[in-house]
């Protein structure tokens, strides 16, 4: 709708909180001008090295694993402590730069993954291979929530696709672990990993650059609270969603950290592949969560986050039912659609809790990327417990009713569209 708000720089009632913030800068008006496709390009990139570097962790597990003759509830501790660093953290720091944005803090941040890249490097013992897996989940928690921010501020008003071309990187980075760890870490060794900080110190430089690109746009920049839309919905409301968002987002990241995780020992263990091998696969299946997640925003901006995140979640659900009892090219081919349905959700999940609480939106954004990780490392933890008690065939054949809990999104709200 087309009609103009009132501005007030009083204090925020608690309902006011539910709607979309105004800011009273000059630069918000350049986003008629579309998007900075260049700093878009620019941050996705750097997300791509960004989850490049941190899925080299899952993909040397079953290195590690031989090397250290661990079992699957130390690896899944190991994806535990890489992600619960980020899930503690980036609410924190979400919340932090809300009130003081940090330009710079992305290089900086790329610094403890390059860190915890030498350290695992070199690392022989398990609790060395512990702090090191939390100093590259570190790296992330500083990376996503100022990042995201900035991705928004570059988007031109087209939230969606910004988010997505965001998504894209990361996801892109995610599925390019398996195969570089086939290629590089599997035939040279784990001190082969340390090569992998050269990305790092890329990403560092070019972080630094869009540090520069984004101190100007901040600088001065003031918020104002917009009066409520009267469609709005109220505090309590969009509490229910963020919860229902939460839980969503619990279905589809457990259900993909099960096969970035476990994957590759469910097709050693069930078909007798080699490690590369399972490791190409994998790849199959995180090249097309990367495709999915591409298109899911485009797709919210055009026809409406709420459907595409019923769709995503659970339009997988028949697939996913289907892959513990398939064979091995049919298992590629299922998880090729589960990857492309279900990633869809992410950039329409994200944007939607955002424009729940817009003034929010380092934390939000923090919190989002962060109970992302969490779900992961947690769910990881507890699988790798299920799989050495009941096999690792069984995990799947659990995880496939995940994605019944999209039925959640019957409680989402309809949020008022709004001029930017």
């Amino acid at each position: 709708m087309n009609k103009s708000v009132v501005i007030s720089s009083d204090v925020v009632s608690e309902e006011a909180l539910a709607v979309p913030v105004v800011l009273s800068d000059a630069p918000l008006a350049k986003s008629a001008a579309g998007p900075a496709y260049i700093v878009l390009a620019g941050i996705s990139f750097s997300h791509f090295l960004n989850d490049t570097m941190q899925s080299l962790i899952a993909s040397i597990y079953p290195i590690l694993k031989q090397a250290y003759a661990l079992d699957f509830g130390q690896i899944g501790m190991i994806t535990l402590a890489f992600q619960f660093t980020a899930s503690l953290l980036q609410p924190l720091i979400g919340h932090f730069t809300d009130k003081k944005a940090q330009p710079f803090s992305l290089s900086i941040g790329m610094g403890f993954t390059f860190f915890g890249l030498l350290l695992l490097s070199a690392a022989h013992q398990y609790p060395v291979i512990l702090i090191a897996a939390a100093l590259v989940g570190l790296g992330s928690a500083v990376f996503h929530p100022e990042s995201a921010r900035i991705a928004r501020l570059a988007s031109g008003g087209r939230y969606g696709f910004a988010q997505s071309v965001f998504q894209l990187g990361g996801s892109f980075g995610t599925s390019m672990g398996p195969v570089l760890a086939a290629l590089i870490v599997v035939p040279f060794g784990q001190p082969s990993i340390a090569w992998f900080s050269s990305i790092a110190f890329l990403a560092i430089v070019i972080l630094w650059q869009i540090g520069r690109w984004y101190k100007p746009q901040i600088s001065g920049r003031k918020f104002a609270v917009a009066v409520p839309h009267p469609d709005a919905p109220s505090s309590r409301r969009v509490k229910i969603a963020l919860g229902v968002l939460v839980a969503l987002l619990f279905s589809k990241q457990l259900y993909v950290s099960s096969l970035s995780s476990y994957y590759i020992f469910y097709l050693i263990e069930k078909f007798g592949v080699s490690t590369q091998t399972a490791q190409l696969y994998l790849f199959i299946f995180l090249a097309a969560n990367a495709v999915g997640a591409f298109f899911g925003g485009p797709l919210g901006d055009r026809f409406g986050r709420k459907y595409v995140i019923w769709f995503s979640i659970l339009g997988a659900l028949p697939f996913s039912l289907a892959l513990p009892y398939a064979g091995l090219f049919g298992s590629a081919v299922l998880t090729i659609f589960i990857g492309l349905i279900i990633s869809s959700a992410t950039s329409s999940i994200i944007v939607f809790a955002q424009e729940l609480m817009p003034h929010r939106f380092g934390m939000i954004s923090g919190m989002f990327f962060g109970v992302a990780f969490g779900i992961g490392g947690l769910g990881a933890a507890l699988l790798g417990r299920v799989a050495d008690h009941t096999g690792i065939a069984y995990v799947y054949q659990l995880c496939a009713f995940l994605p019944v809990i999209g039925l959640l999104a019957v409680f989402l709200p309809k949020i008022p569209k709004v001029v930017h």
